[in-house]
């Protein structure tokens, strides 16, 4: 088989369950909140200050430049773990590097600082880096869904909250126009001029990655390996994120199979990159099929480490602490109306917990098909379905990647 890559959005694998019943999700930002939960605790002493803040309406490299400026510091200086949406309501932390002699705490209470509330402020040793998370705890209003879709589509979160669902990168992992993997892949191939900004050349890499790692997804899901393990696997250990090989033979490959039934292990995929480890077996024949077929040599790609240096990535996505309950009255009016006129659809709040580079949008988009309010065009779709590129969300930080500047 050849890779193939869409037109606008990549792919990702298709939800499983034919045609979904429609979801409006950020109706307001209220109605997508998102809580990073910190990796570590700041020190108390060090030059760098850690600002937990409260968001709405501005994009994280925005809110972060604020912050640095209020403190008097470089905002080129400055740090964070993950990219959180704009249209939510969004809690997170920065760091911004500022000498002892100078107290934070009342130049950020004098500071005019719009939608933009600080929590909290603490010195730490060092600089917050992106990946520097353990995950994001969502509250999702999804408003708009016919009431006889229901009880279904309940039991089908129920489901994902039990056994996790494919972890695809949505559309907004590959920019606003979808066009990011064939741009890198142009910049990588020598046809045209890649991007001066580092942080550039690392958003384009990236997409071209995630293009990738969707297209071995797929591949698993399609011959249904993607929730298990196979000989020559690179196994991720749910407790402590260590890697293992799966060997090609004997009683160990049993046991693997075994762990990863019981949610204990996960295969992962690539993030291609010079210095990514390499599975074996047929999976290592896949990943190499794929890689193949889009660039020719894999040696390509050691030219381009200063963008990604290339990690593993869990095929599975699990969903810690999944709840369903009812939602409220809209907070905003600038709902697309759901099919059957006014006062036709239901609402639901789901919550739930993802792991660093999980994508809520993937979890969702596995039960509804997802109509975003605050998109220019009205419909999202499936993770890698045509339509509306949505707003920045959530992680854009893969673990093991090279640093970017905000």
């Amino acid at each position: 088989m050849t890779t193939t890559a869409p037109p606008a959005a990549a792919p990702a694998a298709a939800g499983p369950h034919g045609d979904l019943p429609t979801a409006v999700l950020r109706s307001s930002p209220a109605d997508f909140v998102v809580e990073e939960l910190p990796a570590y605790a700041p020190s108390g002493r060090g030059e760098h200050v850690f600002v937990t803040f409260r968001k709405t309406g501005r994009t994280t490299p925005d809110a972060v430049r604020a912050i640095a400026l209020a403190l008097g510091a470089d905002p080129g200086g400055a740090g964070f773990a993950g990219m959180k949406d704009r249209h939510a309501i969004t809690t997170q932390t920065a760091s911004v590097q500022l000498p002892l002699a100078r107290d934070p705490a009342p130049l950020l209470e004098q500071a005019e600082l719009p939608g933009i509330e600080i929590l909290s402020v603490a010195r730490h040793d060092h600089k917050l880096k992106p990946g520097h998370l353990l995950g994001n705890r969502f509250r999702i209003t999804l408003r708009g869904i016919a009431p006889a879709a229901l009880p279904l589509a309940e039991r089908r979160l129920a489901d994902i909250g039990r056994a996790g669902v494919p972890n695809a990168f949505g559309p907004q992992r590959f920019g606003r126009n979808g066009d990011n993997p064939e741009r890198a892949l142009a910049w990588i191939a020598g046809r045209e001029r890649g991007p001066r900004d580092r942080r550039e050349q690392r958003l384009l890499f990236s997409a071209l990655q995630s293009l990738w790692f969707n297209e071995v997804l797929a591949r698993r899901e399609a011959d249904g390996t993607w929730s298990t393990v196979l000989p020559g696997d690179l196994a991720k250990k749910r407790d402590t994120g260590g890697l293992f090989l799966v060997p090609l033979e004997g009683p160990e490959v049993a046991d693997a199979a075994a762990r990863a039934a019981a949610l204990s292990i996960s295969a992962t995929g690539p993030m291609f990159g010079r210095k990514m480890r390499w599975p074996e077996g047929a999976p290592g024949a896949l990943e190499r099929e794929v890689l193949t077929a889009a660039i020719g040599d894999p040696r390509k790609l050691d030219a381009f480490a200063h963008a990604g240096e290339g990690t593993r990535r869990p095929l599975r996505l699990e969903v810690d602490g999944l709840e369903v309950s009812p939602a409220g009255e809209a907070a905003s009016g600038g709902a697309p109306e759901p099919e059957g006129g006014p006062g036709a659809g239901q609402g639901i709040v789901v919550s739930f917990v993802l792991p660093k580079g999980g994508y809520a949008t993937t979890v969702l988009g596995r039960v509804f098909r997802l109509v975003d309010a605050s998109a220019p065009q009205p419909s999202v779709g499936r993770p890698g379905a045509a339509g509306a590129p949505p707003p920045e969300e959530e992680d854009a930080v893969e673990e093991g990647q090279p640093s970017a500047e905000p």
